[in-house]
């Protein structure tokens, strides 16, 4: 039997299953009956004559909702807050760099009073010279402790103090460039507005105090001398200072000590030491500490035991054990020409040697 509201028969097999079942999934929330733009006059105002069943709603102008307002806030805080940051913060970048000045580089050979000390064991020849307390290799090149600027943080003053000890450690270190074998790990420091000038220098070698390969790295002459012992003993020191807002400058001090024996000679034959004092001076703009890159702007080196009348431009020819200077000074110089600089050179203390 079917319902009261049913057919005599009951409901009919796949109909809906009642008036009710058959609106079930449409819902008249108070929300939607709200919005609606068509709304039934009442019964009594529908009994005016010439009254239509139905009104038009006036449109609702509706405001932000509270989550749209609450975001449209955070956005204008935070436009807000950046526009402060913006004007506030000491380290934004200047709208222009200063392009990279030309390194200016002097080397002055010291020549021995006497003949070169020297015996077989490199460790002996450290032991009684003054470099007896110096570190060995990079642990000579200690970072000084930093401290921010007034327009540089600590990390940008410490990436500068660890770019110049990187260049330090490869010009002076690097047995492949000790030994003019390579270039190129000294070269990837070098800022790009001064590779031009170390290129010409490795290409056409001049004595001009602009393009000489021993003002920008250490090496000697491959045919002449090699490393009887690779723990170079080193001792200096590294500062920062900031010179306007947009650079940071470097002053590296270090003296290097390296044992060198006759080229192929083998094992047995005497060793010598050999000196080079290194003041670099490196600045760094944004872009150099962004790259991890340097401007070479001043190197003064002082190397010895060579001969004056040697020329040191593209390697160091240094004396070894046994050795004395060759009388005369410095082949070539002319102090007339204005092309070229006028070489130096001094002479090296009997108290730089080791005493043997």
């Amino acid at each position: 039997m079917g319902g009261p509201g049913d057919p005599p028969e009951g409901t009919p097999e796949g109909a809906p299953g009642g008036g009710e079942d058959e609106y079930r999934s449409v819902v008249f929330d108070e929300s939607f009956v709200r919005a609606a733009r068509i709304q039934e006059y009442s019964a009594q105002e529908r009994m005016a004559d010439h009254t239509p069943a139905v009104r038009r709603r006036p449109t609702l102008h509706r405001g932000l909702s509270r989550q749209a307002f609450i975001l449209v806030l955070l956005i204008a805080v935070a436009f807000g807050t950046a526009i402060y940051m913006g004007v506030r913060n000491p380290y934004q970048t200047p709208a222009a760099q200063q392009p990279a000045e030309p390194l200016r580089m002097t080397v002055i050979p010291l020549s021995p009073q006497g003949k070169v000390p020297g015996v077989a064991d490199p460790e002996y020849l450290y032991t009684h010279s003054p470099a007896a307390q110096f570190r060995i290799g990079a642990e000579g090149i200690p970072l000084p402790a930093s401290r921010r600027t007034a327009h540089f943080s600590d990390s940008q003053v410490v990436t500068a103090l660890t770019t110049a000890k990187d260049y330090i450690v490869r010009s002076s270190l690097y047995p492949e460039v000790l030994t003019g074998q390579q270039v190129r790990p000294v070269r990837v420091l070098v800022d790009s507005g001064q590779l031009d000038q170390f290129d010409q220098s490795f290409d056409h070698p001049i004595a001009d105090g602009r393009h000489a390969p021993t003002g920008w790295l250490v090496r000697f002459d491959p045919a002449q001398a090699e490393l009887a012992d690779r723990k170079i003993r080193v001792q200096g020191t590294l500062s920062a200072a900031e010179t306007d807002s947009s650079t940071l400058e470097v002053t590296a001090d270090h003296t290097f000590v390296y044992a060198l024996r006759p080229t192929g000679s083998g094992d047995k034959a005497e060793v010598s030491l050999f000196t080079v004092r290194r003041e670099l001076h490196f600045r760094f703009d944004r872009d150099d500490l962004r790259l991890r890159q340097a401007q070479l702007v001043v190197s003064y080196v002082q190397a010895g035991p060579l001969s004056c009348a040697e020329d040191s431009t593209n390697h160091l020819h240094p004396l070894l054990a046994g050795q004395t200077a060759k009388s005369g000074g410095p082949a070539g110089t002319d102090p007339y020409a204005t092309g070229n600089a006028t070489a130096l050179c001094g002479a090296l203390a009997p108290s730089a040697q080791p005493k043997v």
